[in-house]
């Protein structure tokens, strides 16, 4: 037993030192980890940027005509004839149907005879009058003769005369009463004739000869008889959303195409701005005046709109990447002495990679390229400035 002790000395001793050796290699690796575990992590960072806001948005919109109209006739009846379709083209003035109402004719024929006969209550009336006054005027003059007239025979042909001229008065109401309401039946009768309203295009028609119509509340009614618009002349609704309203350039010409045209481009005119935002749509209506002298264009197209979009002042302008949203915010990290800080923004319009931010940010300030909210504010962070050639 004793020749073996030397070697099982010498099999420790090996062990002793391979476990030594493996144990100081695992305290450097700890180290070395701790090491790098301390040293702030590397971010690509970029100057916040002021510049002049000026691009095109493409926004969609509608053509619409510029005056449109259901045309119902004023008075009930029947229609005789109707001389337009669809399609037809009109004037202003123009007559487009004409309809018959026998009723009217009786009421025109009453209507004179009730003038007639007032007319003549006038004239008795003015006559007894005049008989009346003359013999106040003949008793009056004998009265100078004393004892010739009674005085109350004076009095009572001065109170006829007054009766007369009284009688008169009524009889004048009267007439002017037969004469007005004549008057107004004449005219419902002109409202036999249905006019165009302005100069159009008649895009649809509902009745045909012998139909009943009405005006818009009355009997007879459920549709118009025709409907007109202007083609010549169109407006081009745009919904501007609300972060584009500010400084919306009045007057100038936009660009727009149609489905109908996909290789042309037409223009129309910044016309009318509503100056309101819908409350449901987060949108100002805005119109524009387009000309259309050929009527190729057709009112209720969908148009898309090349909508020119400028800010009065220089704003900040970040990559879009750098922007990070939250359930609860939405913000950029900004490297302020090698440390993290999250800033509140509000964004605006993308122009490129870029987008316009809103906030408690200055030109020149560091932000992280790529925005994360695993950049807790306070922590250490080593920046690399990426330029706009890196």
């Amino acid at each position: 037993m004793s020749r073996f002790k030397p070697t099982l000395y010498c099999c420790l001793s090996v062990v002793l030192l391979a476990c030594v050796s493996c144990s100081s290699k695992d305290d450097g690796a700890a180290a070395s980890a701790n090491s790098t575990a301390a040293q702030p992590a590397a971010a690509d960072v970029t100057k916040v940027r002021s510049q002049r806001l000026k691009t095109t948005l493409h926004l969609p919109s509608e053509l619409l005509p510029y005056e449109a109209v259901a045309v119902y006739p004023k008075v009930t009846g029947f229609v005789k004839w109707i001389k337009v379709d669809r399609g037809s083209r009109v004037k202003a003035g123009e007559v487009i149907a004409q309809l018959e109402a026998p009723e009217l004719l009786s009421q025109r024929a009453e209507g004179q005879a009730k003038l007639q006969s007032a007319q003549s209550q006038l004239a008795a009336a003015q006559a007894k009058l005049a008989a009346d006054q003359s013999t106040y005027q003949k008793l009056k003059t004998a009265a100078l003769t004393p004892g010739a007239v009674a005085k109350n025979d004076l009095v009572v042909a001065l109170q006829a005369a007054q009766a007369d001229a009284a009688e008169m008065q009524s009889a004048e109401s009267e007439v002017t009463a037969a004469r007005q309401s004549l008057q107004s039946i004449t005219e419902m009768e002109g409202y036999l004739q249905i006019h165009a309203p302005f100069d159009g295009v008649v895009t649809e028609r509902n009745v045909h000869p012998g139909a009943l119509v009405g005006p818009a509340s009355g009997v007879g009614a459920p549709v118009p008889l025709v409907r007109i618009e202007t083609l010549s002349r169109l407006r081009l609704i745009v919904p501007v959303p609300e972060n584009y309203v500010a400084g919306i350039p009045q007057g100038i010409r936009v660009a727009f195409s149609v489905p109908s045209f996909p290789a042309k481009t037409f223009t129309g005119t910044i016309a009318r701005i509503s100056h309101a935002v819908d409350e449901k749509t987060r949108t100002m209506p805005v119109e524009l005046d387009v000309k259309n002298p050929t009527g190729q264009l057709a009112p209720g197209s969908f148009a898309d709109v090349l909508w020119p979009v400028e800010r009065p002042q220089p704003t900040l302008f970040v990559p879009a990447s750098a922007v990070v949203s939250t359930l609860e915010r939405i913000f950029v990290v900004r490297i302020n002495d090698g440390k993290a800080e999250w800033v509140d923004v509000k964004t605006g319009v993308t122009v490129g990679n870029l987008i316009e931010v809103f906030g408690d940010l200055h030109e020149g300030d560091m932000v992280l390229v790529h925005g994360t909210d695993e950049t807790r504010p306070g922590s250490k962070v080593t920046s690399r400035l990426i330029t706009e050639s890196s």
